[in-house]
């Protein structure tokens, strides 16, 4: 049986993550309060920037940026966009 969490994104019952993404108290917050598909798109979204932006994750204030973003995207606040990009047309 899949295990569901709360999603504070999504705000509804959706499913879980298998292990906690990272390591601590925000690897847990994120297994027991952020869904399998809302840490699915902040994936793509991180990609995005990452690459829009030109991040570089060597970069300790880029990798502090993208925390801040992760948090904001996965709390449903306003969060940073990658400038220029259109999503292709289906």
């Amino acid at each position: 049986m899949t295990r569901t969490v709360q999603c504070r994104k999504h705000k509804q019952e959706l499913a879980g993550l298998e292990r906690p993404p990272y390591p601590g108290a925000k690897g847990e917050d994120i297994f027991n309060n952020v869904s399998l598909q809302a840490w699915g798109e902040w994936q793509k979204h991180q990609t995005l920037l990452i690459n829009e932006r030109r991040l570089n994750m060597m970069n300790a204030e880029d990798r502090k940026f993208l925390q801040v973003e992760m948090d904001k995207f996965l709390s449903g606040e306003e969060y940073a966009q990658a400038e220029g990009y259109v999503p292709p047309s289906e």
